[in-house]
């Protein structure tokens, strides 16, 4: 990450756009994947059903049914099966193109393209929740978000309590590149003890991921901890719900 990158994600991180503060009446929260490669559903989703959990599928609609760059990605059947089985479709900009280079015009019609797309296997229904495509982020683009979706993700490591920025929560990641074993039971224990949203994310499920994917070991694993805390995990738009006590 250059220079310029870093310097536009710390603005955006120091300047919150949609603050709340999290009710703490109990612990939350949410599994979540990126972009996404189909075997994050074939993989991946048996061992959500296995833990009996739904997750967060951030979609990008330019990516259904190819292969980019050795990337197998979803198909319409792949996210009929997903809102079948309760899972939550979210939105991932449908060029997957880092924010802070599009114009605001851009910025447009590519989220109005994708909410189309993803309104095809929702009964019309519009994705209210959206993740930065490459954790890139600045403060025009997280205004320009704010108000079209009730929360949305990045990348910046952290667990999510007390007062937020709904524009730009925290996450824990479960790739491989950073697996952190202990920092993932912190985190469970952070949210566990301050009754916070704790967002788990990574990208492919393999035996062989990616750097930016997990195995389903590790899957496994991860959720496991969170059921051994008791705490409850929910798609992002739900988990939304019981952060703020409504």
């Amino acid at each position: 990450m250059n220079l310029k990158i870093k310097l536009t994600s710390l603005m955006a991180r120091k300047l919150p756009v949609k603050t709340a503060r999290l009710a703490g009446h109990r612990p939350v929260a949410s599994i979540t994947f990126d972009d996404f490669p189909k075997n994050a559903w074939t993989l991946g989703g048996p061992i959500l059903a296995k833990h009996g959990v739904r997750g967060t599928y951030y979609t990008a609609g330019g990516f259904c049914g190819r292969t980019v760059d050795g990337t197998v990605f979803y198909d319409r059947e792949d996210l009929k099966a997903l809102v079948a089985a309760g899972h939550e479709l979210g939105c991932h900009g449908y060029g997957h193109q880092p924010t802070p280079t599009l114009t605001t015009d851009q910025l447009k019609a590519d989220a109005e393209r994708n909410q189309e797309f993803l309104r095809g296997f929702t009964g019309g229904v519009a994705p209210v929740s959206y993740a930065f495509p490459f954790g890139r982020v600045s403060p025009r683009t997280k205004r320009f978000y704010a108000p079209r979706f009730t929360n949305v993700r990045g990348v910046h490591p952290g667990v999510n309590v007390g007062r937020v920025d709904l524009a730009q929560l925290n996450t824990i990641s479960l790739e491989s590149r950073c697996w952190e074993p202990e920092k993932i039971e912190a985190a469970i224990q952070r949210v566990l003890h301050d009754h916070g949203w704790l967002v788990l994310y990574t990208h492919d499920v393999s035996d062989t991921p990616s750097p930016y994917g997990s195995t389903p070991q590790m899957l496994d694993w991860a959720l496991g901890k969170v059921a051994a805390a008791r705490i409850e995990v929910l798609p992002m738009r739900e988990a939304l719900s019981v952060a703020l006590g409504a």
